[in-house]
């Protein structure tokens, strides 16, 4: 009897324990989503972030459709992503909220986003230091004999060429009889104290006035003293030449693309040797591109056919006539090349 009794107990128990389970399983929230809210926290810092936040009433889940193809999911409705089109970009992104039953509900809100690639300042010369510059970060190529393009110049290391003052370098070329040569200047460079491969470069300058004047903001890769020029490759950011003022010229030189038949464009602007401009270089993989003031005048496609995807080191100079700069202005006595900062971003 008492087996009895226990069989029916268990009996019981099972039923009312199945009997559970039934009715809490009719309790899945089937409701659709509603009151969904996005916003959208905009980096202006340049480095394309956004933080997305997406609520919405009875949603366990968030897709994002950033409005550039990619699509992500979070369950938090929180997410950072990073925009990587250059310049300014308008996309339209759309917040999906999901519920268990996967009911859902829209909302699409438009964003405005500034990506410069310049991501993280990993090398600069503000020049805030008076006196000669850093010899952490700059050298001198120092002689006469041209420089392969007929200059007239010989470079000295003297602080009359180059000199920190007043939050600016000044490289000054200067009228005057020095080592067989008519005229000083300074060319300095990085070369075995800075060389990168890729990057964000900014120079903001004031270039010098005078009719045989020839400053440049360049680079040449590194392996030059194994392969030569032009085999290593050769980025002129910015050259200015007194005779066509106000002319800027962005170039790349390389086998098959040097010298006369070199790869290169011109822009003109207004008031190079008395107001300070920025001077940039966007350079990767895929693409470099050279600027005056943020508007892009030179593009080229990257590939591993050219010599620029190794290291590169800076050159800062003012040369006097020769090929590109032409004649000199018999009346010319001093220009100068003020540098405000150089900086490299990635």
């Amino acid at each position: 009897m008492r087996y009895l009794k226990n069989t029916l107990a268990l009996i019981f128990l099972f039923v009312l324990t199945s009997s559970c389970k039934k009715s809490d399983s009719g309790t899945n929230n089937d409701t659709a989503p509603t009151n969904l809210m996005v916003s959208a926290d905009i980096s202006n810092d340049g480095t394309g972030n956004v933080i997305f936040t997406a609520t919405a009433t009875n949603a366990n889940n968030y897709d994002f459709e950033f409005g550039d193809g990619v699509v992500k999911s979070e369950a938090s409705g929180i997410i950072t992503y990073k925009y990587t089109q250059l310049g300014s970009v308008t996309y339209n992104v759309t917040v999906t909220a999901k519920n268990a039953s996967s009911a859902t509900i829209k909302k699409t809100i438009q964003v405005t986003v500034n990506y410069t690639g310049a991501v993280t300042l990993v090398w600069f010369d503000e020049f805030n230091t008076d006196g000669a510059p850093d010899v952490n970060k700059w050298g001198y190529d120092l002689g006469s004999g041209g420089w392969g393009n007929n200059e007239l110049q010989y470079y000295t290391n003297r602080s009359e060429n180059a000199v920190v003052q007043g939050g600016v370098l000044k490289i000054k070329a200067i009228k005057e009889s020095y080592g067989g040569s008519a005229y000083t200047s300074a060319r300095l460079l990085s070369k075995n104290k800075y060389a990168f491969t890729y990057g964000k470069v900014e120079v903001r300058a004031k270039l010098p006035a005078g009719g045989g004047t020839w400053p440049a903001i360049w680079m040449l890769g590194s392996d030059i003293n194994t392969v030569s020029w032009p085999a290593c490759g050769e980025i002129d950011i910015m050259e200015h030449v007194g005779n066509q003022l106000n002319k800027i010229y962005g170039t790349l030189h390389y086998p098959g693309r040097f010298g006369g038949s070199a790869n290169g464009n011109t822009i003109m602007i207004s008031n190079a040797t008395t107001e300070f401009h920025i001077y940039s270089l966007e350079w990767t993989a895929s693409t470099i591109k050279i600027s005056v003031d943020n508007q892009v005048y030179h593009s080229v496609a990257n590939s591993s056919s050219i010599p620029f995807n190794h290291d590169f080191f800076f050159i800062l100079n003012i040369a006097m006539g020769g090929g590109l700069g032409g004649a000199v202005d018999p009346a010319f006595t001093n220009a100068t090349m003020e540098v405000d900062y150089i900086r490299v971003y990635k």
